[in-house]
């Protein structure tokens, strides 16, 4: 595996994010849905694909408070425009999202 210094890592603009909108993107090749994550005032609202729907349900992901770098550049998937990439950990049982264990303001910067 290639190593990375502190400035690669400081180059990624991960954050907390709050999930207000979740519903299932049919035209994925791969089953996923669509979310729209609060960052913050500084960031704001961002939309993107998730191929999360092993472990979970649309309406059990609103309000739960996510980490996403949000600086990667846009990438087209199917007939959407995804904005960001949510961090998760590829699990036996599916994709597991990596989250704060306490609520904190979204937009608040891991680093």
């Amino acid at each position: 595996m290639p190593e990375a210094n502190f400035s690669d890592f400081m180059k990624l603009d991960i954050r907390v994010g709050k999930i207000i909108e979740a519903a299932v993107f049919p035209a994925a090749k791969k089953p996923a849905y669509k979310l729209k994550v609060d960052f913050g005032e500084e960031v704001g609202i961002k939309k993107t694909s998730a191929q999360i729907t092993d472990l979970y349900k649309p309406e059990d992901l609103i309000s739960k408070q996510v980490l996403g770098i949000v600086n990667f550049p846009d990438k087209q998937i199917a007939n959407f425009m995804s904005e960001f990439l949510i961090l998760g950990l590829y699990s036996e049982s599916g994709v597991v999202l990596i989250e704060p264990d306490r609520e904190v303001k979204p937009g608040l910067k891991l680093g």
